[in-house]
């Protein structure tokens, strides 16, 4: 029997979560909120991507705050208005495709805010250009020559661990199954695990405890007021030297195990233009096997995973507990009923769908039957 179709239950204070198999939509932002608000884009995207046969799909990078937005078009959920928008766009959507554990990634960009989207270039936004002042750790800018980001005082920490609670209140009241905080790509909790980023002369920086100690207390936070699934994406590392490395990473998720973390998300770096990445077909599996291994936590792989088969056999070795895919299933949205077919598995799929089968793929969707007259 193929593992990527075989279930695996995520733990959480409220109780399991079985999910149907172990393919994962990771976040992918899409740039198309407006003034944080979830879209039609949204709707069709995320409806899209509930019919693709994974197990579990992970909302895109949801700011908690305006000035966490990447961008000036990225989703929020920070009142009662985005809440209002996601909620209506993302129960359209799951009426529309079979049911599907859905999860959402918490974020704030740091002093990788206000910037342009990617089809706009991508660089910091002026003020004059729809910008704002953006937070970091530290006063260092991402990119040389840029203007520097504001150094978070003790008590801005305090009220963005604040925001981050009441977000996560607000997933819950709308119904998702579970929370991703992002601390991974440069943003502003990788800031802090970073020495790269993180260059305070208080108790936050400096030593591994110290950078470590506000993305644990927010985490923390988070799990005292949230009783679903909870887990974290890492950066697994920053691909420079002298910056937080896959040893690091391992250790910092045993720190959050205690804590009540149900798994972690494995990717790396994004914290400097500087990095020197060595990307290739399944180039971060080795960081989610250290992180899996040394934690104990159930383990998502991320990164050039493409074919189904690579995927299985990610699983098999032991690498990792879940598999994610994000711009394969852009590219074909139906990447697990691909992958059911070439692994001989069966999926879930709206029964508008059940004649589209080609020949040499009828099973793929079960014993199931239409008829005609």
């Amino acid at each position: 029997m193929s593992l990527l179709f075989s279930n695996f239950i995520l733990g959480s204070p409220r109780g399991p979560l079985t999910l149907a198999n172990r393919i994962v939509v990771a976040p992918m932002c899409q740039y198309s909120a407006v003034n944080g608000e979830a879209t039609d884009w949204h709707l069709m995207h995320w409806g899209n991507l509930l019919n693709s046969g994974a197990g579990l799909f992970i909302i895109e990078a949801t700011a908690v705050t305006p000035e966490a937005r990447i961008t000036p078009a990225c989703l929020g959920l920070w009142d009662d208005r985005t809440e209002a928008a996601l909620k209506d766009k993302l129960s359209r959507a799951r009426k529309l495709a079979p049911t599907t554990p859905v999860f959402i990634q918490l974020a704030h960009a740091g002093r990788k805010a206000s910037s342009a989207t990617p089809w706009d270039g991508g660089q910091l936004l002026s003020v004059d250009q729809g910008g704002w002042e953006t937070l970091a750790p530290s006063a260092i800018p991402q990119l040389d020559g840029e203007r520097l980001p504001h150094e978070l005082s003790t008590t801005e920490l305090s009220a963005l661990i604040d925001a981050f609670v009441k977000a996560a209140q607000r997933a819950d009241r709308i119904g998702i199954d579970g929370i991703e905080l992002y601390g991974a790509h440069g943003y502003l909790l990788h800031q802090f695990l970073s020495p790269i980023a993180n260059q305070r002369t208080d108790t936050y920086a400096g030593s591994f405890e110290n950078r470590i100690r506000f993305p644990l207390e927010l985490f923390a936070a988070v799990r005292k007021a949230y009783k679903g699934v909870l887990g974290i994406r890492i950066s697994a590392s920053d691909w420079i030297e002298g910056g937080w490395t896959p040893e690091e990473t391992a250790e910092f998720a045993k720190r959050l195990k205690p804590l009540g973390c149900d798994f972690v998300h494995i990717s790396s770096g994004g914290i400097s233009p500087k990095q020197k990445i060595a990307i290739g077909p399944n180039y971060q599996v080795p960081f989610a096997k250290i992180v899996k291994d040394q934690s104990g936590l159930p383990t998502m792989t991320v990164g050039l995973i493409t074919e189904p088969e690579q995927a299985e056999a990610i699983l098999q070795a032991g690498d990792a507990d879940l598999v994610a895919l994000a711009r394969a299933f852009l590219y074909k949205p139906r990447w697990g009923w691909e992958a059911a077919a070439a692994l001989g598995a069966t999926v879930k799929a709206n029964e508008r769908y059940w004649r589209c089968l080609p020949r040499e793929a009828q099973s793929v969707f079960g014993d199931v039957k239409v008829g005609q007259r």
